[in-house]
């Protein structure tokens, strides 16, 4: 038992893997809301606008608090990092409407691949801006 608590305690200090997990999960929020939009009649640019949005929202929350564990412990100590937050996600966001549009508009490829493969560009992109520019407060440091 104790093996098994050491080794998912070694896996939990390491953000990347943190990162990967939580970013799945955002991934599916994302993935699902689009699908029910698109599955209620919604086009794809606002289906896909508005699973982007959900996917954000949720992702500040999860990366803050269980990715980089960042310092923040009042309302206003979110604001700086938050718009940190968005500003990073709004530059992916473009890059995932816009693969979207064309992997699904030019390439005629169906939309839930098309979103699906843009997953991959984006979570590279927003570890990395919120790794190095966002959540820069909270550094993990073993032995806490």
């Amino acid at each position: 038992m104790n093996k098994i608590k050491n080794l998912i305690l070694r896996f939990y200090r390491n953000d990347v893997i943190r990162y990967v997990f939580f970013g799945g999960c955002t991934t599916l929020v994302n993935l699902a809301s689009f699908y029910l939009l698109r599955k209620c009649g919604l086009g794809l640019t606002p289906a896909n606008i508005i699973s982007i949005i959900a996917a954000i929202l949720f992702a500040y929350v999860v990366n803050s608090k269980y990715v980089f564990q960042d310092k923040c412990r009042t309302l206003r100590d979110h604001i700086r990092p938050f718009c940190k937050f968005i500003s990073a996600r709004l530059i992916t966001m473009v890059v995932e409407v816009g693969g979207v549009w064309l992997l699904v508009e030019i390439f005629r490829m169906n939309d839930m691949l098309g979103k699906f493969l843009t997953q991959f560009i984006v979570l590279v992109l927003n570890y990395i801006f919120s790794k190095f520019f966002v959540f820069t407060t909270g550094r993990y440091q073993k032995g806490r």
